[in-house]
């Protein structure tokens, strides 16, 4: 069986993207046809799986996206609109991903954010307007 965490090693963003682009316009097509050929159940399941992958994939790029809007100027009330949600949960979200990272970065001591970095992005999130 095809798992998220099995594609997530094989795919880039891009590559999931179009290979899920590629099932769903065949799952769409299946409607449309006189001569339908369904996915297989071994495709349908990829299909599942990709969707997780390109969530997965999509919320990775997240944290840097929201440090570049705030590099730009952007105020807690863009970002959160830009995200769909508020202004307080946007940067409650953006400050327990710089805790985790600078947590990470203790067990681990190279990944994540060393303190100097997670102080610079502290910074930068400031507080919410």
């Amino acid at each position: 069986m095809t798992t998220p965490d099995e594609l997530e090693q094989r795919h880039t963003l891009s590559t999931a993207t179009t290979r899920y682009d590629e099932l769903r316009l065949r799952e769409a097509l299946v409607m449309l046809s006189d001569d339908p050929t369904p996915l297989s159940l071994q495709e349908s399941l990829e299909l599942l799986a990709l969707s997780e992958v390109v969530i997965r994939k999509a919320g990775y790029g997240r944290p840097a996206m929201v440090r570049t809007a705030r590099g730009a100027g952007a105020s807690w009330t863009q970002i959160g609109a830009a995200l769909g949600t508020s202004k307080q949960a946007a940067w409650e979200a953006h400050q327990r991903w710089i805790e985790d990272q600078a947590r990470q970065h203790e067990a681990a001591d190279y990944q994540g954010l060393d303190p100097e970095e997670a102080d610079a992005a502290r910074g930068l999130a400031g507080n919410p307007d």
